[in-house]
């Protein structure tokens, strides 16, 4: 997958795991974007470390759920980092 690929998988799937996500999270569509592009590396990795596979194909399901399963994970994590006692 090419570069621009991997930008509009971690769009996609940082949006969706943004609706996802309970609560209001803040930010707009560029930390969307970088959440997600985050996301999506941390899920390929994890998926390619637990041999579920890795983002390499756009149009496969595998890919989609390890970028969105990813973005949630970092989402989460953003939030408990951000988030105000």
């Amino acid at each position: 997958m090419g570069f621009l690929g991997f930008l509009l998988l971690g769009l996609i799937a940082g949006a969706i795991a943004k609706a996802i996500m309970p609560g209001k999270a803040k930010g707009g569509w560029f930390s969307t974007l970088i959440l997600g592009v985050i996301g999506a590396l941390v899920g390929g990795w994890l998926g390619s470390q637990l041999g579920l596979g890795s983002v390499n194909d756009f149009f496969s399901i595998g890919t989609w759920l390890l970028a969105i399963g990813g973005s949630l994970l970092v989402l989460f994590v953003w939030g408990l980092i951000t988030r105000k006692r």
